[in-house]
């Protein structure tokens, strides 16, 4: 009959209850995993006590303490074993999980920069778009509004003239739609805007015209060239502001350009 050991932490049996649990047989394993038996004996006389070395007893306890304690060593260095491996896995899980969290958290700070220059960009267009620009950079006004004078059909001045000589930039003061951009009779070559606010600009006496009817432009794009067409006495740029793409619906044009926030 051979030995078992129950699975898990025990205790293994004395080496008396050893002793005493096979005296017929006792059945150990070899390092080849053979199975051998020490067989009991021939029985004693009556009232002799065999000696161990008859008997064989002590042989196979000691036999079985030697391979008992080789399964164990065998079984701890496997548990070890299994419990390094266990906690390598582990560590390297826990490593994946936070490099998985790390790359969510920087993609998350990046879509938020992203949206952030997003939003920056689009305050920046929405400033530049509401932004007035003067329409000849670095001039003045030769001649204010509603100056009188037989100059004008109407008997006074519809805009303000700025002092610009044949072939100067002229600019949108804002963003809008052209709506005309040819002669314009006494205005000679003309362009008219349709700001975003629902007013009008008018650009009269221009050399030449860089935009067509239906474009849109922004503060500051250049519409013309300033020149001395139609009814003038000398080069200028006729700048007005109207409510309206007609003729005699004009307003101030000093005041409509402070309230966009120039100064002249």
């Amino acid at each position: 009959m051979a030995f078992t050991r129950a699975t898990g932490k025990h205790r293994r049996p004395s080496r008396m209850a050893r002793s005493g649990a096979n005296i017929a047989g006792i059945a150990t394993l070899t390092a080849a995993g053979a199975v051998t038996s020490v067989a009991s004996p021939a029985l004693a006389a009556p009232g002799e006590t065999p000696a161990p070395e008859e008997t064989g007893l002590r042989q196979a306890i000691v036999a079985g303490d030697t391979l008992a304690d080789t399964i164990d060593a065998q079984a701890k260095a496997q548990q070890e074993a299994a419990d390094a491996a266990a906690a390598k896995a582990k560590a390297e899980a826990e490593a994946k999980k936070r490099a998985a969290e790390a790359r969510r958290e920087a993609a998350a700070k990046a879509e938020k920069a992203r949206e952030a220059k997003e939003r920056a960009a689009r305050e920046a267009e929405r400033k530049r778009l509401n932004t007035f620009v003067l329409p000849v950079e670095g001039s003045s006004v030769s001649t204010g509004y509603q100056a009188s004078g037989g100059a004008w059909s109407s008997g006074s001045h519809t805009g303000i003239d700025f002092h610009a000589s044949v072939g100067t930039s002229v600019h949108a003061v804002g963003a809008g739609e052209v709506v005309e951009a040819g002669w314009g009779g006494a205005y000679g070559n003309n362009v008219v805007i349709k700001m975003k606010d629902g007013t009008y600009t008018q650009y009269g006496h221009l050399s030449s015209i860089g935009v067509s009817v239906g474009e849109t432009v922004t503060p500051g794009k250049q519409i013309g060239l300033s020149g001395n067409t139609g009814n003038t006495t000398g080069p200028h740029l006729h700048f007005e502001a109207r409510t309206s793409p007609d003729y005699g619906s004009d307003m101030d044009p000093v005041a409509y350009l402070r309230s966009h926030g120039l100064s002249l």
